[in-house]
């Protein structure tokens, strides 16, 4: 599967009888019903490691470049009607600033180390706490509950998977929890953030800016009112997307659908 196609549902599974398994490129799941590919004895696989350096390079762009207003000063710098350069056009700082990682994964833990080398407070909220060690490597302090991380944190990144548990995890209360100077950073699933609540709370000020990998749908309505708001900066879902990662990804799919043939262990079989 690359890019959730072809969709794996009932019909294609009765279509494929000796189907032994599916592997999909990226290291979401969301898109795939694992109780019924189970039910049909398929295994899947997915590319979790592999992904995870070029994401959290990823996020850190989008942090640097909505805190500085990048794509305002570049429309700003090449503008026909541009005479002179406003001395008070000013932006916000990355260095020093608060950052809290919502899902301490291999790619939450990355930007962490990202975030270090900028003399960030790093705070973090997961499932499980990382070690004692992980967390003086980077200077992170672990948020039992999400809440403290949302109303201390100058810059809030969402790194989680996708499931009942974190769909619309960050709703109205949450962005009301945020400061008002805040920025909200999404690279895990745009379901992770209710979208409508995010437009109302970016229109109404309730927090400063939303810089976002994923939306829903991908991509947008192209009169979505998330394409209309200054303070919002979108990409196309590229948290993977570089040569050398799209390559590994591939080379991992086909290493696991060797195996899953062979009836050798998966290399990254999710179970």
């Amino acid at each position: 599967m690359w890019y959730h196609k072809p969709v794996v549902n009932e019909e294609l599974l009765q279509s494929l009888p000796n189907l032994k398994i599916v592997a999909s490129s990226g290291v979401g799941i969301d898109h795939m019903d694992l109780k019924l590919l189970s039910r049909y004895g398929v295994k899947v696989s997915n590319t979790p490691f592999v992904v995870s350096s070029d994401t959290a390079d990823l996020a850190m762009a989008l942090m640097l470049a909505s805190s500085r207003r990048l794509v305002e000063g570049y429309q700003m710098a090449v503008s026909p009607d541009t005479t002179y350069f406003p001395a008070d056009w000013l932006a916000a700082e990355v260095t020093g600033a608060t950052l809290g990682i919502v899902g301490m994964g291999s790619i939450g833990y990355k930007v962490a180390e990202r975030a270090k080398a900028f003399e960030m407070k790093i705070l973090y909220h997961n499932r499980n706490r990382r070690s004692k060690e992980e967390e003086s490597a980077v200077g992170a302090i672990y948020c039992k509950k999400i809440d403290p991380l949302l109303q201390q944190s100058d810059f809030v990144l969402l790194s989680v998977t996708l499931t009942p548990q974190t769909h619309k995890l960050i709703g109205k209360k949450e962005l009301e929890m945020m400061k008002p100077t805040a920025t909200l950073i999404n690279i895990s699933r745009g379901l992770v953030v209710d979208q409508d609540a995010l437009v109302e709370a970016l229109q109404n000020q309730v927090i400063k800016a939303a810089a976002l990998d994923v939306t829903y749908p991908e991509p947008l309505p192209r009169d979505h009112p998330l394409l209309k708001l200054k303070n919002v900066l979108i990409t196309p879902h590229i948290g993977t997307a570089t040569k050398k990662t799209r390559l590994l990804m591939m080379e991992n799919m086909i290493e696991s659908l060797q195996a899953g043939l062979t009836g050798l262990p998966i290399p990254h079989e999710v179970l």
